[in-house]
């Protein structure tokens, strides 16, 4: 066995020094943990009071239009958004892109953000050409759910231009919770920038997609960024609402579930949660690919976020990832894989090819021959969870 490499991970939460923009100073503390700290010193009520002032700037004047845009999932966390922007009064128009493999409670969860209130738009990308991206995204990126991670953001702006609608309210910066570098850190607008280098594209064009698999460019369009004139025209401006108001996915859950959110009957499959990706039934591989790339699954994060808000002990942390991060996706919220991969015209055994060329080995045990070793359920081990060798 080849167990003599070492991953490095943060010593006050458990995210590893494989994760792509995550910095670890010299005192061994992770850049999302450093984040986390400074918000100690936020005068939390001028940044609620800067949002007041944003929200009556951008507000219709004479009702003819809506006051904002709110790009939402049906999750706790774009249920969270719209319920504070109810309670200040503002008259949004929710715009969901449809996730690739959209699950039952994850259709629920979409209906009961609807009897919040709200007038509500859901724009399906065509579902054939999209099951051909996710399938080019998955063998040549190691991710399923590109199209999805890219649509989340074109389409709502696309809308916000089509109907001028200037502000956009999305809800946490993803560098704040899950590390990156500074200045994405400190940002609070979302601009064509921060998609490009953080919205999930991971290199990938989406001029690239055109000749492959018969794809053309009137395929692409939902997939496409509005221009820059027609952001210019409108006056777009994107927000993260986590910049303004203290942001915490476990307490958006409690918030959201006291307005009809659902939560699933158990812990989902590699969480430690409940409440968290409910939508989307690819989100089992996606997760998974993450973890064969980088050595951390989505219970990480979670246990992460909840070490730093002194819910749960590092010890503890670490054995609940042991328990739970990475398995094989053979299930997600409990649908098989087998019915995941017959969308894409994919079998079992071409995916474990895809999945064993994207596994980085020097995160993994392997035999003497430089060769993957799996237990019987297909599952890999780490070479360490902690700061041991």
């Amino acid at each position: 066995m080849q167990t003599n490499r070492w991953i490095k991970y943060c010593k006050r939460c458990l995210l590893p020094e494989p994760k792509p923009d995550l910095p670890i100073d010299e005192e061994g503390i992770c850049g999302a943990c450093r984040s986390y700290e400074q918000r100690k010193g936020i005068d939390w009520s001028k940044r609620e009071q800067e949002l007041l002032e944003i929200v009556k700037r951008y507000r219709s004047q004479n009702e003819t239009n809506y006051d904002c845009l709110v790009p939402v999932s049906g999750g706790k966390d774009s249920h969270y958004q719209v319920i504070r922007m109810l309670e200040l009064g503002l008259n949004p128009l929710c715009v969901t892109a449809t996730t690739d493999h959209l699950s039952e409670i994850g259709r629920r969860n979409i209906e009961n953000l609807k009897k919040q209130g709200v007038d509500y738009i859901e724009i399906t990308t065509n579902p054939v050409v999209r099951r051909r991206i996710n399938r080019l995204a998955l063998t040549q990126l190691g991710d399923i759910s590109w199209p999805e991670h890219l649509t989340i953001f074109t389409i709502p702006v696309r809308i916000s231009v089509q109907l001028n609608i200037p502000l956009i309210v999305w809800g946490e910066n993803s560098q704040h919770e899950y590390g990156g570098p500074a200045a994405a850190v400190k940002n609070n607008v979302l601009t064509r920038r921060w998609l490009e280098e953080f919205g999930g594209l991971l290199g990938l064009r989406v001029t690239d997609l055109i000749g492959q698999d018969g794809i053309e460019p009137r395929n692409l369009i939902q997939y496409t960024y509005p221009t820059d004139d027609d952001l210019a025209r409108v006056g777009v401006t994107g927000i993260f609402l986590g910049y303004y108001l203290p942001w915490d996915g476990y307490s958006n859950a409690l918030v959201s579930q006291a307005f009809g959110f659902e939560t699933h009957h158990t812990v989902i499959e590699g969480y430690a949660v409940n409440y968290e990706n409910l939508d989307n039934i690819q989100t089992g591989i996606h997760d998974y690919f993450k973890f064969i790339k980088y050595g951390f699954g989505r219970a990480t994060d979670l246990v992460s976020m909840h070490i730093r808000r002194g819910r749960l002990t590092r010890e503890d942390g670490v054995k609940i990832v042991k328990n739970l991060d990475g398995k094989f996706p053979w299930t997600y919220l409990g649908v098989p894989i087998d019915n995941v991969l017959k969308q894409i015209d994919m079998t079992l055994d071409e995916f474990i090819e895809v999945c064993d060329r994207f596994t980085n080995k020097n995160l993994f045990v392997c035999d003497s021959r430089g060769n993957l070793v799996k237990d019987k359920d297909g599952h890999l081990t780490k070479i360490n969870y902690d700061n041991m060798k």
